[in-house]
């Protein structure tokens, strides 16, 4: 493929991401491996499935930067990145293997974190702290948004908690779901309180 060619496909590709693919999927796999290796690429992508329905897995060099449940629309979340992060962004479908493999290996019951890279710029101040701190949960154990607050250095910001939890930009891997009301109710969820049941019955199981 000519440098001309390989520039124009992704100027074509990246400027309608959302749109049909009328690229042939191996030139388009090409491509997003040649972007990729040149840092060419703001975000990549894919859709994979999962008993929670269809998850969006997206990427940029520093490592997963959003993982969206179908209820937040995807087509919304990949405008938001293409605003947020940069326009060029690529769907793969071979690309994020790793990523997809922990996921299904998690909703198997057989993996119990997420060991990926993770690029968390969407989150800031407060809210990127709560977020380090859900990393700390451990697996199968719940946190009330109070208890979560005071590991986050902030005892007295309850309801900010909560905020940082709706706005998590990747669930799962930052598991939110692990954060419950002081009365021991689940609380609300950005995937939908079914997502979140699912999950803790998962992890209380395991």
């Amino acid at each position: 493929m000519s440098d001309h060619l390989f520039e124009l496909l992704t100027v074509r590709l990246t400027s309608t991401a959302g749109a049909p693919d009328e690229v042939p999927a191996e030139l388009r796999e090409r491509l997003v491996t040649r972007a990729t290796a040149d840092h060419l690429l703001d975000v990549v992508y894919r859709v994979v499935d999962s008993p929670l329905g269809p998850l969006l897995l997206a990427a940029t060099d520093s490592g997963v930067v959003r993982v969206a449940f179908a209820a937040q629309d995807h087509d919304a979340v990949l405008e938001d990145l293409s605003h947020r992060l940069g326009p060029r962004v690529l769907r793969t479908e071979s690309g994020l293997d790793e990523l997809a493999r922990q996921l299904d290996d998690y909703f198997a019951g057989t993996r119990s974190s997420i060991e990926v890279p993770l690029d968390l710029r969407l989150a800031h101040g407060f809210r990127r702290q709560v977020l380090e701190h859900l990393r700390e949960i451990p697996f199968g154990r719940t946190e009330t948004y109070a208890e979560v607050a005071q590991g986050a250095g902030s005892p007295r910001a309850v309801r900010a908690v909560g905020s940082a939890c709706a706005t998590n930009p990747v669930p799962i891997i930052v598991p939110c779901h692990r954060v419950v009301r002081t009365d021991g109710s689940m609380g609300g969820y950005l995937g939908g309180s079914d997502a979140k049941a699912w999950l803790l019955a998962l992890e209380a199981a395991a």
